[in-house]
C-alpha cells in the first residue's frame, strides 16, 4: 500500500505545471529514496510506514493544487515531521529524507 501512495504522487509531481522542472526532478529524486526508507519501516511498523506515505501523497498534492491553503499544507508538513521523528533513532534515513522532502515542499511556497 504504501508503494501505492509513493507513486501516486510521482505521477502527481510528474503532470504538475506549476513546478519548476528541476525542482520535480528534485521531488522525484527524493521520492525515490523515501520509498525504500519507508519500505524498511514498514517492515515492523506497517501503520506508521502507511501514514507517512500518506502524509507524502498528501502534502505534494497540497503543493500541486491552483489554489493553495497554506494552513492545510503547514499541517501535514507538520504531522509528516512528526511521523518521521518517531523513528529518527531506528531509521534516520527515513527522518532526513522527510526533512529534505518537507524543506523542499516548503520552498515551493506552501
Amino acid at each position: 500500500m504504501t508503494d501505492e501512495h509513493i507513486e501516486k504522487t510521482k505521477s502527481a509531481i510528474e503532470s504538475a505545471e506549476n513546478i519548476p522542472a528541476d525542482r520535480k526532478a528534485e521531488l522525484l529524486d527524493l521520492l525515490s529514496k523515501l520509498k525504500p526508507a519507508i519500505a524498511k519501516v514498514s517492515e515492523t511498523h506497517h501503520e506508521d510506514a502507511r501514514s507517512i506515505a500518506r502524509l507524502v501523497e498528501a502534502s505534494a498534492h497540497e503543493t500541486i493544487r491552483p489554489e493553495k491553503k497554506p494552513e492545510h499544507a503547514n499541517r501535514l508538513l507538520y504531522e509528516l515531521k512528526q511521523s518521521a521523528q518517531n523513528f529518527e533513532a531506528t531509521h534516520p534515513h527515513l527522518a532526513a529524507f522527510v526533512n529534505q522532502y518537507s524543506t523542499l515542499l516548503s520552498a515551493l511556497g506552501i
